[in-house]
């Protein structure tokens, strides 16, 4: 039997391009699945956009938080399905049967965490890909050579967020990053690869968007590496070379 699963949009003044998420999502064939929205209190047009989509957006929240992984947290606290995934406000699916496939996959399965590949687009055009992210099977010693899955893609256990906690919030913009190394560093944990781009991700958002930020994040994907015992500088040099092939266009 499937698994119910709880989807989850974290957002903030991102009405541009909140539509073509809730779109994606609306396009869906699978059904047995709850739409979570969780705001950060926008000032934009984003609360008539959830108002206008109440046939497929079933619980939502509009509040101050302290930044998009308190925001992420609180959407886990609200999720109630068996497997929960996030669809972030800048993303959209890539195809209209990628929940069916997560289903089928975990009647098949009894995984705790399943990721994909991804594709960044270009923010004006999501037909227009930058660059294709193969993730490849998990092997847990490429924890060391800077492997990682794209967060976007994952779907995790709810139970398994139990088991190891919730995002570190400690983390401003890595906090995806350390909680993936504690997932994937678990000695018991079953992963379950879907060799498909199963997300689009528009380029420009808060660990790309500028100089600043990619260099805040390489500290802090540092300190996510240490305090998880998976590595180091080493690691973490790995880890940004290994972008470089995502640039190559696929056959």
């Amino acid at each position: 039997m499937g698994k119910k699963i709880s989807l989850i949009t974290v957002t903030y003044q991102s009405a541009k391009t909140l539509s073509a998420t809730i779109e994606s999502v609306r396009r869906q064939t699978f059904s047995d699945f709850e739409y979570i929205v969780v705001d950060g209190g926008s000032t934009d047009e984003t609360i008539d956009i959830l108002k206008n989509n109440s046939d497929v957006v079933d619980k939502w929240i509009s509040e101050p938080d302290k930044g998009i992984y308190d925001a992420m947290n609180k959407g886990i606290g609200l999720a109630e399905g068996e497997l929960v995934g996030f669809i972030h406000a800048d993303d959209i699916f890539a195809k209209s049967d990628i929940l069916d496939t997560i289903d089928l996959r975990s009647r098949e399965t009894d995984f705790h965490l399943l990721y994909g590949d991804l594709e960044y687009v270009k923010a004006e055009n999501p037909e227009k890909v930058v660059r294709y992210w193969r993730s490849g099977s998990f092997r847990r010693q490429q924890l060391q050579r800077g492997w990682m899955p794209p967060h976007p893609t994952v779907y995790v256990n709810r139970k398994f967020f139990h088991k190891i906690g919730r995002f570190n919030v400690g983390y401003r913009i890595s906090a995806d990053y350390e909680w993936l190394l504690r997932a994937l560093s678990n000695p018991v944990v079953k992963v379950e690869y879907l060799p498909e781009v199963m997300v689009r991700m528009r380029l420009g958002g808060a660990s790309n968007g500028s100089l600043r930020n990619v260099i805040a994040k390489s500290g802090e994907d540092l300190k996510a590496l240490r305090s998880n015992n998976v590595g180091g500088l080493r690691t973490l040099f790995l880890k940004n070379a290994s972008k470089l092939s995502q640039f190559v266009r696929r056959n």
